[in-house]
């Protein structure tokens, strides 16, 4: 849609939270850490589905993305979120 189909105030939230987009998809990757400690099995399949899109949308190397995809363990995706938050894991 064009920017004149939403108000000023909208667009402004709007472009703060594309500006944001980064650290949004930090906190919900580390989010799903801990939910992944606490889910019962039925819901984490879920959750590691939407664990490999959000690093695959962070740009997170494809071949760490599948160590962690292949381990599915919560414990490496966490590896995975304190390596983005040190700054260490540069994204593609």
């Amino acid at each position: 849609m064009a920017d004149r189909d939403y108000s000023a105030y909208q667009q402004k939230v709007i472009k703060r939270y594309y500006d944001n987009k980064d650290q949004i998809d930090e906190q919900r990757l580390s989010e799903l850490v801990t939910n992944l400690y606490l889910a019962p099995p039925k819901k984490q399949a879920k959750m590691w589905e939407s664990a490999e899109e959000l690093m695959t949308r962070m740009k997170i190397p494809v071949t760490r993305i599948d160590h962690v995809m292949q381990a599915k363990d919560p414990a490496v995706l966490a590896k995975v979120v304190e390596e983005l938050e040190k700054g260490i894991l540069k994204r593609g």
